[in-house]
């Protein structure tokens, strides 16, 4: 398995195709509120990466349909935006954006409240951010891969939530998805030595209930298994000696009140 080292301006090249992902998803929660269908989030998506002079990534992936993930509520990851899904007051959706700019790939999601939402949905987002910055935290050169996923998961089951285990986090750069693969369970002190120079994603999902996931005859969208609510943040992450630089990080109001919409975002976009 090589896992490149990314330097230079390769790194300026990183930042601000990170920056634009960022950017992108920055613009659509501005724009949520009740009644916006996930096929308008799909059409924002498409024209804010080309204004940015991007490409989205996830358009055509292996055969994926459309330019973002847009997953609502139960639905794990990988949720096709429709024209007749539209967002209500006490819903929760993820919004995961990738953009190619300049020959690299940047990639951030953050989920979003939708108006008054309950107390158990309030709770699966604001443990499933703070899973991610949790896995963050204990990144830099010469830690292990499991420090991550042990770190994440010590923190859900403390909160009474459970880690999804068949997705993780990945190597990116000129590739979306590259080594290494990043669990987001493990055991502190396992895996691979992380190295500076390399470029991850940290992005746990995390479910209110058990962490049993199951596929829909799309062959794409994937929702927990027992119904449960689930939520997902994401950051592009550059280990540093000292730890790590957050690509794309997003300096924003830690609430973004849009037409009765809650975001939680705070320099926590992605």
């Amino acid at each position: 398995m090589t896992i490149p080292l990314f330097k230079g301006t390769d790194v300026e090249r990183l930042r601000r195709a990170s920056q634009a992902a960022a950017g992108t998803l920055a613009y659509v929660a501005s724009r949520l509120a009740p009644g916006v269908s996930t096929a308008d989030i799909d059409a924002w998506v498409r024209e804010d990466t080309a204004r940015r002079g991007g490409k989205p990534s996830q358009l055509g992936f292996h055969g994926f349909p459309a330019t973002v993930c847009t997953s609502r509520n139960h639905v794990v990851c990988h949720g096709i935006p429709r024209p007749d899904e539209h967002l209500a007051p006490g819903d929760i959706i993820n919004v995961d954006v990738t953009t190619f700019l300049d020959g690299f790939h940047g990639d951030t999601s953050a989920t979003f409240l939708i108006g008054e939402v309950s107390a158990e949905a309030r709770h699966v987002v604001d443990v499933a951010r703070r899973c991610r910055d949790a896995g963050i935290a204990v990144v830099r050169h010469g830690a292990k891969l499991g420090d991550i996923g042990a770190a994440i998961e010590e923190l859900a089951h403390k909160e009474g939530c459970s880690i999804v285990e068949e997705f993780g986090g990945h190597g990116i750069g000129h590739q979306m998805h590259a080594p290494p693969m990043v669990p987001h369970t493990g055991r502190r002190g396992t895996g691979i030595k992380l190295r500076s120079g390399m470029v991850l994603t940290i992005e746990p999902m995390v479910n209110l209930g058990r962490k049993g996931i199951r596929l829909m005859p799309d062959g794409w969208t994937v929702v927990t298994e027992d119904g449960s609510l689930s939520a997902q943040f994401e950051h592009t992450i550059l280990v540093t000696p000292e730890g790590c630089d957050v690509l794309t990080r997003q300096e924003l109001p830690r609430t973004i009140p849009v037409s009765g919409v809650l975001g939680l975002q705070a320099g926590h976009v992605g």
